[in-house]
């Protein structure tokens, strides 16, 4: 994820860090074709930054509550980071908005809203994507979809140029919360959707914070957290912000008619 700094928050369960900016790449994934995921949004803080996101209204975003990018900018239309794409709208923000009582130790309420300066025009490349008309909870054994610009390895670390995307199978929280998974620090609670691969090697990671996990094409979550320095371990799947009732009602309320 470029260059990160670690921050630790309980024995090896941690947020990833960028420049200040808490974020979490695809492990074991694949790029996807230019502009297919019209509803992604990169994001860089001021102070150097990076997490993902998700445009759910021409001037707002959904991502994560830890990711720090206050002052910074929305990419929209963006496939490659470093190329030159008139598909890419850059918008400022204008707000942070984190969902009230987000603890960092904890992990819960991992959701946040930003407000752009200005609305995104929608283009082929540029679309919200629709908030979901129920909170279901994703089923163990459902397999679901998440995306971002993280990175692809542990070691070296490594960064992708491009948007990669993987599938990560929903792990039931009583498994997720096991001696020979998260051990209840953190506990992975109802707020929360675990998922991963049976035998690893499948998650996101420093970077990835803050994008969508999709169910059935429908968004269910946001990239929250994994373990230091394992992302895609057996033992250390990927831990997303459940959709909840209560999250939807709070985003509805947030951006309103704006």
């Amino acid at each position: 994820m470029g260059a990160f700094l670690i921050l630790f928050t309980s024995a090896a369960v941690i947020l990833l860090v960028i420049h200040g900016g808490l974020c979490v790449d695809i492990i074991g994934g694949t790029e996807v074709a230019p502009h297919s995921r019209p509803f992604m949004a990169l994001i860089y803080g001021a102070k150097g930054a990076v997490c993902g996101g998700a445009l759910i209204k021409e001037n707002w975003v959904l991502t994560a509550a830890h990711c720090n990018v206050e002052g910074g900018k929305v990419i929209l239309g963006v496939h490659s980071q470093k190329a030159k794409e008139k598909e890419k709208q850059v918008l400022q923000i204008a707000k942070q908005i984190r969902y009230p009582c987000y603890y960092s130790s904890s992990k819960e309420n991992d959701i946040m809203l930003l407000q752009l300066q200005r609305r995104a025009k929608r283009t082929k490349a540029v679309q919200p994507i629709p908030l979901p008309t129920s909170d279901d909870d994703p089923k163990p054994g459902t397999v679901c979809t998440v995306a971002g610009w993280g990175q692809t390895r542990n070691y070296p670390r490594k960064v992708s140029d491009t948007l990669r995307e993987v599938n990560v199978t929903v792990i039931s929280r009583q498994v997720c919360n096991d001696n020979n998974h998260y051990k209840n620090n953190p506990v992975i609670t109802e707020n929360m959707i675990c998922a991963g691969a049976k035998n690893g090697g499948k998650d996101t990671c420093s970077g990835d914070s803050g994008g969508p996990l999709r169910c059935n094409n429908v968004v269910r979550g946001i990239t929250s957290f994994g373990k230091l320095k394992k992302c895609g371990s057996v033992d250390g799947p990927g831990v997303y912000t459940r959709l909840t009732k209560k999250y939807l009602q709070w985003i509805r309320k947030t951006i309103g008619g704006a």
